[in-house]
């Protein structure tokens, strides 16, 4: 059996929705990520991930860094062609679009959750 580079799943904070989401699966698709992306129709989750860049995209990204438990660790704004540093308590990484996050009014400190 062929395993899907993408599994679909929800962002949930507080038993509140906060979109839908791409998960990665494979290697392949977490070092692929959002490369040569002009928009982020749905946010990606990266795991396992402690770091992101922005090489090779076309559009700003909201990146917010999650703990073990899915606690939001930290949050930015990363242009196109920017290297961020790594969060070494980070688990996995969700990438948006940017304004996503005031959207949702994500910050640090929340948790999130990835069902599905």
């Amino acid at each position: 059996m062929v395993r899907a580079p993408l599994r679909d799943a929800w962002l949930v904070s507080d038993a509140r929705v906060l979109a839908s989401a791409s998960v990665t699966q494979t290697r392949a698709a977490r070092r692929r990520g959002l490369v040569g992306a002009r928009e982020v129709p749905v946010p990606l989750v990266i795991e396992p991930c402690r770091w992101v860049h922005s090489l090779g995209l076309r559009c700003t990204l909201d990146v917010a860094y999650l703990a073990a438990d899915g606690t939001v660790l930290k949050v930015q704004r990363l242009a196109p062609w920017r290297v961020a540093l790594p969060v070494p308590r980070a688990r996995r990484v969700v990438e948006a679009a940017a304004g996503s996050f005031a959207r949702w009014d994500l910050r640090p400190g929340m948790r999130v959750e990835v069902r599905g």
